[in-house]
């Protein structure tokens, strides 16, 4: 298939001390390595890491969609309660129309594991064709919570005219209606 027809991924991580080099981005490895589990289709990554604040991970969500034609883009960082966690505010800033019930089912999922998951501030959206879903910084959180919302995503994807995305569905038991 050609580069062009293959759905395009980013992985966008959101961190002021990895994006300073001061520790490994663990985070968007852990997203690869689930979407490298779950998703069936040949793909092509889009990898960013961006420190914390509502301009930085803005411009890169909209570079991400706009320039490198994303489909999906995965956030990881920057969605607890703590001054410079601002990756939701980054994101209401350039989606178009607002996904709550990733956010809902991602802290619901979440909240079974740890009760502090009621900090978590993640949300989702579209910007054009892509779908932006912002997870948590952990990586077993993150595991959790594609677990929970990836079943939902390529169909999203098909209703905003994204290109298709094919799942293992030994993996990822995703959910497209009858034509």
């Amino acid at each position: 298939m050609p580069d062009d027809l293959l759905p395009r991924i980013g992985v966008l991580t959101i961190s002021d001390r990895a994006s300073r080099g001061e520790y490994e981005d663990i985070s968007g490895k852990a997203i690869h390595d689930f979407l490298g589990r779950v998703v069936a289709s040949n793909w092509t990554a889009v990898v960013r890491l961006v420190p914390d604040g509502t301009d930085s991970v803005a411009q890169a969500l909209i570079e991400m969609v706009e320039g490198d034609g994303c489909d999906l883009i995965l956030t990881t960082g920057g969605t607890g309660p703590a001054p410079r966690d601002l990756t939701p505010e980054a994101t209401r800033m350039v989606v178009t129309r607002e996904l709550e019930g990733f956010g809902e089912l991602m802290r619901r999922v979440s909240l079974e594991q740890v009760p502090t998951a009621i900090l978590s501030r993640q949300t989702a959206g579209t910007r054009g064709k892509c779908l932006i879903v912002n997870l948590p910084g952990r990586p077993s959180a993150i595991d959790i919570c594609l677990s929970a919302v990836f079943p939902a995503i390529p169909y999203c994807l098909d209703l905003i005219g994204a290109r298709r995305m094919e799942v293992n569905p030994d993996a990822c038991a995703a959910f497209r209606p009858a034509a």
